[in-house]
């Protein structure tokens, strides 16, 4: 969006796209790790997660802090790539990240704490092309994500919810009961508003809203109305069909950039 707005390279957006992609599959790797150190007695309790490496006892705790300690390395070297801006603000999600594991003990809402660390790079982006935040855009493409993840993270909890209030871990889809579509169905309209704000803040054309907009409604209207909450392989099922939402919001930014390269072209060649 920050190549949109600001007519920049495209060369320019693929490496940073291609730094990001990288960075975000370190931190969240790393977010994995520190979340199944925090959960290794809570995983044992649980039958999805009973085999994972720290519960099943694969690994010792010392090998996951080691191995916690080689991705957070390998990811601050990602961050230093960007400029001050873009490395203090990254900075500051850490200790969102490491806080995240423990609010389920303690909250019903630890998928909004989720959301407010894993979409951190929505504000992050911007600067790290640009220099500074236009909180215009960026803020709202935030505030949708944050929606978004409490879409996909609700659904994926209810894999567990007979699990969890057994042994008195708190989630969304022990809150929100048999109401979860309902609620699920207002952020996933706060999620639409809030990028359309985010896009006509931007100047976006009619690909975004096309595409990132009706496509992505599209898809979690029918994932809503499709899903079986009290289906565990169900869920997991529309959990991970989530990776297509994420696919057309960039798909509409990015034809959305052709789009424009496009009609600038043709005023050029008029000319």
């Amino acid at each position: 969006m920050a190549t949109y707005q600001a007519h920049l390279p495209i060369t320019q957006t693929i490496y940073m796209l291609t730094l990001f992609g990288v960075g975000a599959f370190i931190m969240r790797g790393a977010g994995c790790t520190i979340n199944d150190m925090w959960d290794k007695k809570i995983d044992k309790l649980v039958e999805r997660t009973q085999n994972r490496p720290l519960a099943s006892e694969v690994i010792t705790p010392f090998q996951a802090l080691t191995f916690l300690g080689l991705q957070l390395s390998a990811g601050l070297t990602i961050l230093t790539q960007l400029n001050y801006y873009s490395i203090f603000l990254g900075a500051t999600s850490l200790s969102i990240v490491i806080i995240y594991p423990f609010m389920k003990r303690v909250t019903f809402w630890p998928q909004l704490y989720l959301g407010l660390a894993i979409n951190w790079g929505a504000l992050l982006g911007w600067p790290a092309m640009i220099g500074n935040s236009d909180w215009s855009v960026t803020f709202p493409l935030y505030c949708a994500g944050v929606c978004w993840t409490l879409i996909y993270d609700t659904i994926y909890a209810h894999q567990d919810k007979d699990f969890d209030s057994v042994i008195g871990v708190k989630s969304t889809a022990l809150l929100f009961g048999d109401k979860t579509k309902q609620y699920l169905t207002f952020f996933s309209g706060s999620m639409l508003s809030l990028l359309t704000i985010s896009g006509y803040m931007n100047g976006q054309d009619w690909p975004f809203y096309l595409i990132s907009i009706l496509g992505t409604g599209s898809h979690l209207a029918w994932q809503l109305q499709s899903v079986n909450l009290n289906d565990a392989a169900d869920c997991n099922r529309k959990f991970r069909t989530n990776k297509w939402v994420g696919l057309m919001v960039l798909s509409g930014i990015l034809t959305d950039i052709t789009w424009e390269n496009m009609k600038n072209n043709q005023k050029k060649i008029e000319k």
